[in-house]
């Protein structure tokens, strides 16, 4: 039997986040660019997926957002190779916009590379829309970003699941 929990990220997750990171970001952040992201930035938020699976925890995922006055911005996604396409992603974005709605957020934004097929959509399924273009926006290949928005009330059902 195995339980994904999605709950806030500790020092301890740090290497793991890293190694997600690099298995699954073409720009992947530096373990001290997490660890300044969770201890001076006061308007990050860092939460990590984990799959239990007595007796054992692991880390599969993570979810990174910036709250800027009446938006939440989310600044990285990622989830292990072995995990995706288990519903992992959804389960973090779910926690984070659950989050966006505890604080008062109207707004939840994004960039993602035009290439990604699968976080478009991802995101579209949740309610984002294409803002804008950004041209080269990715400083590793030049390639260009979706600016995507949504709007989000209090009103909303979103499932409890995940943390």
């Amino acid at each position: 039997m195995h339980t994904v929990i999605v709950r806030e990220m500790c020092k301890e997750d740090l290497d793991a986040v890293v190694e997600i990171d690099r298995l699954s970001l073409p720009l992947s952040w530096s373990k001290r660019t997490y660890e300044l992201e969770l201890t001076e930035n006061q308007a990050a938020h860092l939460l990590i997926a984990e799959w239990r699976e007595r007796p054992n925890a692991v880390v599969i995922g993570f979810i990174g957002y910036w709250h800027i006055v009446d938006e939440i911005h989310i600044s990285t996604l990622a989830v292990h190779p072995q995990y995706r396409r288990n519903g992992v992603a959804q389960d973090l974005l779910d926690a984070a916009i659950r989050r966006a709605l505890s604080m008062g957020v109207e707004w939840v934004t994004l960039e993602v590379r035009v290439s990604n097929s699968p976080a478009v959509e991802l995101y579209r399924k949740n309610g984002f829309e294409i803002t804008r273009r950004k041209p080269g926006y990715y400083l590793d290949n030049n390639e260009d970003a979706f600016e995507m928005m949504r709007n989000i009330t209090i009103e909303e059902s979103i499932p409890s699941y995940g943390g």
